[in-house]
C-alpha cells in the first residue's frame, strides 16, 4: 500500500468528472489500498476520493463514526432534512467552512471485487459521503457557497501567488 500525495485546490484533476469503473481488477484493488493508506496516514481524515490522488475514476474511501470502507461507482439518495456544519477538505488543508448538506444518505455502489454495497449514513458520515461523491463529479465543496463566501473561502484555501 502506497501513501500518495493529495492534490490541492487549483489542480485541474479536481475539476474533471471521474469515469465509472468498468473493471474490478488488480489495478482497482491497488487504488483502493492506496486511498485507504493515504486516508490513514494523517489524523482527522474522514474521506478521500480517487481524483484527489490524480485518478479520474469513481472510487471513494471513508473512515468516520466507527465505520470505514470504500465505494466504487457510488450513488447517493439524500434525505430532505438538511443541517449546517463545518466542513473541510484534504485538498484545502487547514480550512473549515460552514456548509448545508443532507443529514442522512443511503449510499449504494460496489466493493473492489464487484459485490454490491449499501451504506446508511447519518450526520458526519453522511456529510463525508456527499463531499467525496462531489469530488467524483468535479465539484468542490466551495462550489456550494454563495459568491461572497466562496471568494472568502478561496482566499483562505488557495496558496498566495
Amino acid at each position: 500500500m502506497t501513501v500518495r500525495q493529495i492534490r490541492v485546490f487549483g489542480d485541474p484533476v479536481l475539476r474533471s468528472v471521474a469515469e465509472p469503473v468498468k473493471e474490478f481488477d488488480r489495478e482497482l484493488r491497488g487504488l483502493v489500498k492506496s486511498l485507504t493508506a493515504t486516508i490513514r496516514a494523517g489524523g482527522g481524515r474522514a474521506g478521500l476520493a480517487a481524483p484527489q490522488l490524480g485518478e479520474p475514476v469513481r472510487v471513494v474511501v471513508y473512515s468516520c463514526d466507527g465505520k470505514s470502507g470504500h465505494l466504487v461507482n457510488p450513488r447517493l439518495e439524500l434525505s430532505e432534512r438538511r443541517i449546517i456544519a463545518d466542513e473541510a477538505c484534504l485538498s484545502a488543508p487547514g480550512v473549515w467552512w460552514p456548509l448545508e448538506r443532507s443529514f442522512m444518505v443511503m449510499a449504494r455502489g460496489w466493493d473492489m471485487f464487484g459485490k454490491p454495497v449499501k451504506v446508511r449514513a447519518l450526520g458526519v458520515l453522511a456529510r463525508v459521503l456527499q463531499h467525496e461523491v462531489d469530488h467524483l463529479d468535479g465539484v468542490l465543496f466551495s462550489d456550494h457557497l454563495d459568491a461572497a463566501e466562496r471568494e472568502r473561502f478561496l482566499a483562505a484555501a488557495l496558496p498566495a501567488g
